[in-house]
Order: C-alpha cells, then structure tokens, then sequence
C-alpha cells in the first residue's frame, strides 16, 4: 500500500508549525500506523533528512503516549484504539493521510508530533491519590465492597490519560479524565477521607492548567481509546458541589 501523508513539523514550541508532505510506499496493510511511521523515518534518515518526532512507549494500547490526530481524530479511525493499535488497512491504497499532534493551550508541542503533557501529572499530583494508611493487600481484600460500585471504579480506572478526550474536545476540556480519576476513588472506601479536598483540589488544578470546561457534546467519549463514560463527569459534578457547600 502506498500513502500520501501530511504530517505537522515544529522544532520547538516557540518556532511556527507547518504541514509536510512524504510519501509511505510499499507498506504492508498489516503495519500499524507507527510501524508505518517507523519506515518513513527510516527512510528520511537514509536520505539525510531530521525524522518525524512521535510519542511511544509500550505499543499495546496500555500507555497512550502515542496520541496524535490522524485525518483530524485523537488515535485516528477506529473505535476504542490507540494509535498504537490502528493499523493500515484501515485507510485505502493512495490515500492522503492528515497526521497533527494534540491540540490544547495546555498541551503545547514539544516538537512535530510530541506535546507536553505535564498538566495531567500536576493534576493528580493535586490530589489523585490516596495518602492514608490503608494497609497491605490483605487488609484491602477484607473490605467487602458492592460489585455495582467496583466495577464502575474499574471502569474509571481504565483511563489511561492519553489526552485524547482534551484534543477531542472543541473546549480542549480535560473533564473526563479528571472525572475518571475522582470517580475512581471516590467510589471505594480507602477513598472516603480524602474524597471532598480531593475533588476540589483537581478541579482547581485542571482550572489553573488552562483546560476549558465541558458543553456535555460527548466527544471524549467518542475519541476516549478505553470508552470512559461522561456519567463520571456527572458525577464529579456532584462531589465538587457537594464538597463546596460542606466547605463553607
């Protein structure tokens, strides 16, 4: 298979990004998409030319370093995927391919493809933990918790802050994922004492990042590669008034 792709070059966060165009030959419909990528930088070395600039890491779908927009989608087509795990037989011989990094105030690039995800880590370093004493596994398998509200904490818990909900977002809102991770512990019992500053504390941190706010249109959920639920941002709603009112 052969592709046309456009892919965004910046040298730095200060310099002005511009769209390139290379050309993928001879590429096997079995090849993920940075496979894909792999093979053009090969080649651009070979000819004397600075490779393509990506993110990458575990190339299973667990990390989601390898966030890009592809055709103008986080991760690209494809539903519940990274991009790690899109492949090239979704895309049709000779086809154009549109290849951009994440777009968001918050996120600024790093270089090409790569962007600065740090706001994410300051999130959670706001409080997207627990620092009490809840024992060693054993004493945490003995609190009996309902499977109803287990498994909605596993679900919140699959996200894997790839930003894919923010570069989604018309808003660039990192809602979800902070919702995600405030529901993840607000629904167990180790997260209890810490439960009302810590919603208060990651909502603050996302505001001071330069995120915008949620208009409920669901494109998170659509672009989220683990299909986290917006019924966690409702429900981060909730702790954060809560939380405010027992404030005062």
């Amino acid at each position: 298979m052969n592709f046309t792709l456009r892919v965004w070059r910046q040298d730095s966060p200060e310099e002005e990004g511009r769209l390139e165009t290379y050309e993928a030959t001879n590429i096997s419909s079995e090849a993920s998409f940075l496979e894909m990528l792999d093979i053009v930088n090969n080649n651009l070395e070979a000819e004397g030319q600075e490779p393509i600039v990506f993110e990458h890491d575990c190339r299973e779908g667990i990390c989601g370093s390898c966030g890009m927009v592809v055709n103008g989608r986080p991760h690209g087509p494809g539903e519940g995927i990274t991009t790690c795990q899109l492949y090239m037989r979704s895309f049709r011989d000779g086809q154009t391919i549109y290849v951009e990094p994440w777009r968001a105030k918050a996120f600024p690039v790093i270089k090409d493809l790569a962007v600065d995800r740090a706001a994410f880590d300051r999130i959670i370093e706001s409080g997207g933990y627990i620092s009490v004493n809840t024992g060693n596994a054993p004493d945490a398998n003995a609190v009996l918790i309902p499977k109803p509200e287990a498994d909605l904490a596993m679900d919140a818990a699959q996200c894997i802050g790839c930003g894919a909900c923010v570069a989604a977002c018309k808003n660039a809102s990192a809602m979800l994922f902070v919702s995600a991770k405030v529901s993840q512990l607000a629904l167990l019992p180790q997260g209890q004492p810490e439960r009302k500053q810590r919603v208060i504390s990651m909502v603050e941190a996302m505001d001071a990042a330069g995120f915008g706010n949620c208009t409920n249109e669901g494109e998170c959920e659509a672009e989220c590669p683990k299909e986290i639920s917006i019924s966690n941002i409702a429900r981060m709603n909730r702790e954060y008034m809560k939380a405010k009112l027992f404030s005062r």
